[in-house]
């Protein structure tokens, strides 16, 4: 061989370690940063890449052809594996940066015509009234009345509640009327004949700051609470709405069990903000911070954290696990026509939500629904701490891209994750549900009209209290 070849053969040995070397390094850093392996882990990871690459070095620069085919072969694998890798840290990197206190909800606003009227944009509004709500008691409200001011002139009106403004729209009293899309969802619900007759001409998203919620523990030690809250939209997961979903997650990190809470959407609860009652799932419309503090309430207990997810949010993660097997225990056809029967079954995305939403199916309701809610949170739970995240990581950082609202930190999160790592333990859940009598009274949303609520049994409130400090305190 000539020296020129020679020389050639050793240079690009040369670089492809050196390159090999950089990546390791890239590997190991971006490991350190993500801060999820426990540190005899990160260090016993270390030990075998640094053996693994001077391996693969001593046979590149070696003078035997088989020995550097070997060697290049081995180190392409390896670069492939790494970059692989590195493909992982970033997802999760990015991925973490989502977590921690959110300070904003988003709030939509609308103003509403009859239908039947000649009104078709905001300036055909001109110089006319507009009612709205109390503008002291709904801080995103003043700004969308200010909003509209920059565009028209108009007389306010102030109606005392929802079913109040409705009633000065269809009576002529006013000209339109301001409300937000959350509070419009109450109408279609409630009263579908008007919510037909109506329209919007025009829209504005508000941005509202909302005070820190929940008092951080240590995860990896002390138990918590996270209040995971499903509204009934899809889109941002900064927008406020109606919160069908309400499962308090009591963690023992000590004894590794959890209890699934289920409080049913139309139990009847205290708002603590406004100091009157309401549907729990109204509670949502004013924001996470009014959920937290009514279930805070109602169950006498300290709400560490929030996790706020919606409709696309379960479509998309359950899509990214490669589907869940849920055990159901009835069987039944839901109003957008998924079937399900009773043992197991095998959902995507699109069927697990259905099948989470599903109430008119059965006598018992909302009851039903919310044991339904609770076994799509348990499958959720087991696959994503079963060896098949491993397949699906990446999809399911994608999918959570921007598909939840959370006070939980990235440190938080890394230190649990780096517990779970370090002892592998066999997580006991259990599950309960709140229950309650069939009842009509007047919300504080919906004032002059009795709705449809779920008042609360006493003996099943104070089960579930005594139920969840066993927990935290076991």
């Amino acid at each position: 061989m000539s020296k020129n070849k020679k020389h050639n053969k050793m240079s690009f040995g040369k670089y492809l370690s050196i390159f090999l070397l950089i990546v390791s390094v890239l590997v190991l850093v971006l490991v350190y940063f993500i801060n999820v392996l426990p540190l005899e882990y990160f260090i016993v990871l270390v030990i075998l890449v640094l053996i693994t690459d001077l391996f693969a070095i001593m046979l590149l620069l070696s003078k035997g052809r088989i020995r550097n085919v070997i060697g290049i072969l081995l180190t392409i694998i390896l670069l492939i594996l790494m970059i692989f890798g590195i493909t992982y840290e970033l997802n999760t990197l990015d991925f973490l940066k989502q977590f921690g206190f959110n300070s904003y909800k988003t709030e939509n606003y609308n103003v509403i015509v009859l239908d039947s009227s000649e009104y078709d944009e905001l300036e055909d509004l001109n110089d006319l009234s507009i009612a709205h709500l109390d503008l002291d008691t709904h801080k995103g409200l003043q700004n969308a009345v200010a909003d509209i001011k920059k565009e028209i002139k108009f007389t306010s009106l102030v109606g005392e509640d929802i079913s109040d403004l409705t009633e000065m729209l269809e009576s002529d009293e006013t000209s339109a009327i301001i409300l937000e899309s959350a509070q419009l969802s109450i109408i279609e619900e409630e009263n579908k004949e008007f919510y037909d007759s109506i329209r919007i001409i025009w829209s504005t998203d508000v941005e509202i700051e909302i005070a820190k919620i929940g008092e951080s523990v240590d995860v990896t030690k002390d138990s918590f609470n996270i209040l995971i809250s499903g509204i009934d939209t899809y889109g941002s997961i900064t927008k406020v709405s109606r919160s069908d979903v309400n499962i308090l997650v009591t963690v023992n990190p000590s004894t590794h069990s959890i209890l699934l809470t289920s409080i049913p959407r139309d139990y009847y609860v205290l708002l603590p903000e406004f100091n009157e009652y309401d549907k729990l799932t109204h509670a949502g419309i004013y924001g996470i911070e009014t959920s937290v503090s009514a279930v805070e309430n109602l169950l006498d207990t300290t709400i560490n954290y929030y996790i706020k997810v919606n409709f696309t949010s379960l479509i998309d993660i359950v899509d990214a696990l490669g589907g869940i097997t849920v055990e159901s225990n009835y069987d039944f056809t839901t109003q957008d026509g998924y079937h399900f029967t009773k043992g197991t079954n095998e959902l995507n995305g699109k069927e697990a939500l259905s099948f989470a939403r599903e109430r008119k199916a059965f006598a018992d309701g909302d009851r039903i629904r919310g044991q339904n809610q609770e076994l799509i949170l348990a499958s959720l739970i087991n696959k994503a701490m079963s060896a098949s995240i491993i397949t699906n990581y990446v999809d399911l950082l994608n999918a959570l891209d921007d598909k939840f609202v959370t006070n939980i930190t990235d440190e938080e999160i890394t230190d649990f994750i780096k517990k779970q790592i370090s002892e592998m333990p066999s997580w006991n859940i259990n599950a309960i549900s709140l229950d309650g009598s069939n009842a009509y009274d007047y919300t504080y949303s919906y004032k002059s009209q009795k709705l449809y609520v779920m008042k609360p049994y006493e003996e099943s409130v104070l089960n579930t209290k005594e139920q969840i400090n066993n927990t935290l305190l076991q």
